[in-house]
């Protein structure tokens, strides 16, 4: 028997999937901007940098930052329904419902994740249909798949905590807007390590985003490297529990 934190999760979730169903230019730009992002940069820069970038071809290059990036953009402004929801008052309906509080969070996070990774799987099957081959093959993009769940559960939290945190949804999109560019380019999204100057790799280095665009390049590009993945994934789950750490502070305060 389903218990009732499980019921109230699938309940909330499908909330948001059936508001995703009656709008469709929602779920139009949802499944194309992925794509679209793959193919405009890909082809945009790929005779730039052709010869410059493991692999010779940018558009497999870039395949890694397409995936990340499209988590990341969904994650980072995932929180700010909860925050409409604040606005509205309808937040506090549910506060009153008997319901456990944890499972308004939860199922939003779940949603997120769950969007993300099935546009990540849109950009894959993109990208193989382009010619783009994973070396590691399908046990590889399984992986990848996990990865950018893993990346994006953090960035996720994060972004419901932000919704806690601020008044109003402006000073939301302020925030997360200010953040989105910068950890574009201080990442290895577009170009590789090697040929930022110095001070954008350092910085570069200590973005979560870098962590999980090389794991995922590996496994496009070169195949299975424990030792590269196990570093890499460890930097990952650091900033997942850092990110945990700092919305359960928050939300201990938005949910009482």
């Amino acid at each position: 028997m389903s218990s009732p934190f499980w019921l109230e999760n699938r309940m909330l979730l499908m909330r948001w999937v059936y508001r995703l169903r009656r709008e469709p230019l929602t779920l139009l730009a949802t499944v194309l901007q992925p794509v679209l992002w793959l193919l405009l940069f890909g082809h945009l820069l790929s005779r730039m940098a052709a010869g410059d970038v493991p692999g010779g071809d940018y558009l497999t290059f870039m395949t890694a930052g397409a995936m990340v990036m499209t988590v990341f953009n969904g994650a980072i402004n995932g929180g700010v329904e909860l925050l409409f929801d604040r606005e509205t008052g309808f937040l506090q309906r549910l506060l009153a419902a008997p319901i456990n509080r944890l499972s308004i969070v939860t199922s939003r996070f779940t949603y997120i994740v769950a969007v993300s990774t099935l546009q990540n799987l849109l950009i894959a099957l993109t990208a193989y249909l382009l010619g783009v081959r994973f070396a590691t093959g399908l046990p590889g993009l399984l992986a990848a798949l996990g990865i950018g769940a893993l990346f994006g559960a953090g960035v996720a939290t994060l972004s419901i905590a932000l919704a806690f945190s601020v008044r109003r949804h402006p000073e939301f999109f302020t925030i997360t807007s200010f953040l989105s560019l910068p950890l574009l380019f201080l990442s290895t999204a577009l170009a590789p390590l090697e040929l930022m100057p110095a001070w954008m790799q350092w910085l570069a280095r200590l973005n979560p985003m870098t962590y999980a665009i090389e794991v995922t390049r590996t496994l496009v590009l070169e195949g299975w490297n424990i030792a590269a993945a196990g570093s890499m994934l460890a930097g990952l789950l650091a900033f997942d529990a850092l990110a945990l750490l700092v919305a359960a502070r928050v939300l201990r305060r938005g949910l009482a």
